[in-house]
């Protein structure tokens, strides 16, 4: 057993990390570890956290490797933020965190998990803590790639690249620590290309599984512009329900408890000094709710290209695996009904909606104008 069992299909990048545990010359206090969505920058972060806090190296049964896993050790500090963009007020916490001696452990680790969450603002904040680190403590930054985070940022890290893992070698972590049967092991972790979150949930759940086949289904659904602009509603409508389903009960909960502590009853009518906390609450709520509706609308487009790029596999008589092997009679006849030409200009539209998702552009419109462009041309 070991902390690292998680990280799956990173041999080199494991390698790099484990080397710098053991060997004072290869390590350094702050790091950068990039890699695609799936990859499993925070599982590396999080394993290489433990191990720095180890004596083993990361055994994975000791308390200190525990405990990191866990969230829950003293001197390991985990930042993954729900909301768009992570506050200034949080990064100079933990600039402060940063700066005091470990309690217990052999370092202090600082984890943030989004890094390229922070807008330029608030990275300023933390350059200094990097640019002259206390003794004993490490930070280590995920992002997506190294253009995701200030270049000044950038350039003080060591780098570790994370590639996507194989097909293989997340199924077999399916099948071996999740009990998923291997066909469907190999299905979803195909289906999530590599992803392995995603893999997992579609693995557990038969109804994100039936969602995404609803989505794939929108490619042979679509015909004219009445049928993209209702299947375009459909999308943001299920994005909303989901993204209401994860956040209602949670967002109540945290409401109780806030209330609870500034001594107030929800209903009753609070003094200004309270009514501040509890609308700057709601407005992180309000935040966490479109970060997570905009994930769910980004991940159906994700599944959509994945549907578009098994099209031109077939189109062009490419010899590799399809990713949604289950749907490759719907993905010939896709293949049979359209050319490569249009298949490339389908998959240009679900990335410029992409782009406008991110940029903050309307949801509705933005996959208005996706669905228009995925109608069949002539």
């Amino acid at each position: 057993m070991s902390v690292w069992d998680d990280v799956v299909g990173q041999e080199q990048a494991v390698a790099t990390l484990r080397a710098a545990v053991t060997d004072p010359a290869a390590m350094t206090h702050a790091w950068l570890l990039t890699g695609p969505p799936g990859s499993g920058r925070s599982n590396a972060a999080r394993a290489f956290a433990a191990a720095l806090q180890c004596e083993e190296g990361g055994c994975g049964r000791c308390q200190a490797c525990r405990t990191v896993l866990a969230g829950t050790h003293p001197d390991v500090t985990l930042v993954a933020t729900e909301l768009v963009t992570i506050k200034i007020e949080e990064v100079r916490d933990l600039v402060t965190v940063a700066s005091r001696t470990p309690s217990q452990g052999r370092r202090r680790v600082i984890v943030v998990e989004d890094a390229d969450r922070m807008v330029e603002r608030t990275t300023n904040v933390l350059l200094k803590a990097i640019e002259e680190p206390a003794p004993h403590t490490v930070w280590i930054l995920c992002a997506p790639s190294p253009q995701d985070v200030l270049v000044t940022i950038r350039s003080r890290c060591r780098g570790v690249v994370l590639r996507v893992p194989p097909v293989e070698a997340v199924a077999r972590l399916l099948t071996e620590r999740d009990g998923v049967e291997p066909v469907l092991a190999e299905q979803c972790a195909r289906a999530a290309q590599s992803h392995i979150g995603l893999a997992r949930r579609l693995a557990r759940d038969a109804g994100a599984r039936d969602r995404r086949s609803e989505v794939l289904a929108l490619a042979r659904r679509i015909r004219g512009v009445g049928d993209a602009v209702l299947a375009a509603g459909d999308m943001v409508d299920v994005a909303q329900s989901e993204a209401k389903a994860a956040t209602t009960e949670r967002d109540a909960a945290e409401k109780v408890e806030l209330l609870r502590a500034l001594g107030a009853v929800d209903g009753e009518t609070l003094p200004p000094r309270l009514r501040s906390q509890v609308r700057e609450l709601e407005s992180d709520q309000k935040r966490r709710a479109t970060r997570y509706q905009r994930d769910v609308l980004d991940r159906s487009m994700v599944d959509l290209l994945s549907l578009y790029r098994d099209v031109l596999v077939v189109q062009l008589g490419a010899e590799v695996e399809l990713v949604n092997i289950a749907m490759a009679d719907a993905v010939r006849s896709l293949a049979q009904d359209s050319t490569p030409e249009q298949t490339v200009r389908r998959m240009d539209a679900i990335g410029v909606a992409r782009e406008r998702l991110g940029g903050n552009v309307a949801p509705l419109l933005a996959v208005e104008a996706m669905a228009i462009a995925l109608r069949p041309q002539g």
